[in-house]
């Protein structure tokens, strides 16, 4: 190799280290040390951590409480995902539309987004607040008043669902306006003028052709549904009799409040390897049907 090509890599090499860096140091080592930290026991006192093995994971196993965690997030992340992109569809569609105010509309469904979870936690607290709340008082009008929402284990996580598809819609509406924008308007006026209504338009052009931004948005969908932690914490502390604690909502209780830091560190492995394994489904077998213009 000439001494013009060993420059050039030396070039690229140092351009890419600060970036290599950063991944390193808070990325990929972070996830090493927890690999190995879920195969040690917790250090207690002057008592350091030893080697144990699988033992975490046999605990893990052995677990009720991670097992109803791995089914509300299941529950959870089937009924968010599907939800919360369609409504960005269907929103993105609205004021992608020539109407009065869409500008308005495209800021009030954006808002949510932009409110940090914490803060909209209390706004919803004010909404599900048995007797006092507006839900409340709502249904109060039809003899239906005196639900305490949060504190019934067969209304808690549908309530913490309602609040996700409600913030997350409005970040997903944005990249499916811009998708929408990128589709030429002569396809739409091609299928118009063969007599396709706007059904037929939108699921036999409008849809195919977002797919790509269909694929970005369902990655981002399921890393935030494996993710969810602040509004739990805010709202509800995985109650009433465990029917809100999600995956994420148990690594942090036994990491920082039982400072059981191995066990959260097996707990923190297992969610790795599930999202790894989403990865690959999305990327190995979605990607290749999806097209690309």
């Amino acid at each position: 190799m000439s001494m013009t090509g060993h420059r050039t890599m030396l070039y690229s090499a140092l351009l890419l280290l600060p970036a290599t860096v950063l991944l390193w140091v808070f990325t990929y080592q972070p996830i090493f040390t927890t690999i190995l930290n879920s195969f040690y026991s917790t250090p207690r006192g002057r008592r350091p951590s030893v080697f144990v093995g699988l033992e975490n994971y046999e605990t893990m196993i052995a677990d009720p409480i991670f097992w109803k965690a791995m089914t509300n997030n299941l529950i959870y992340a089937l009924t968010t995902i599907p939800f919360s992109i369609a409504l960005a569809l269907a929103m993105a569609l609205l004021v992608s539309a020539n109407l009065r105010g869409k500008g308005l509309m495209r800021m009030a469904f954006f808002t949510p987004t932009v409110l940090p979870m914490v803060a909209v936690a209390n706004i919803w607290l004010f909404f599900y607040a048995p007797d006092y709340g507006l839900i409340d008082k709502f249904l109060g009008l039809f003899g239906m008043g005196g639900n305490n929402i949060l504190g019934s284990v067969e209304t808690a996580l549908p309530a913490v669902i309602a609040i996700t598809v409600w913030k997350e819609a409005g970040f997903f509406m944005i990249f499916y306006l811009a998708g929408l924008q990128q589709i030429s308007p002569t396809l739409i006026e091609a299928s118009r003028l063969e007599g396709a209504g706007f059904w037929q338009t939108l699921w036999r052009v409008q849809i195919p052709l977002l797919m790509p931004t269909t694929l970005f948005i369902s990655i981002n969908a399921v890393i935030g549904a494996f993710r969810l932690v602040d509004h739990v914490v805010a709202m509800t502390k995985g109650g009433p009799d465990n029917a809100t604690t999600l995956l994420l909502f148990y690594i942090y209780q036994n990491g920082f409040a039982f400072w059981d830091t191995a066990y959260a560190a097996a707990l923190t492995v297992v969610l790795l390897a599930i999202l790894a394994a989403i990865a690959l489904f999305q990327f190995g077998y979605a990607d290749k049907r999806v097209h690309y213009r």
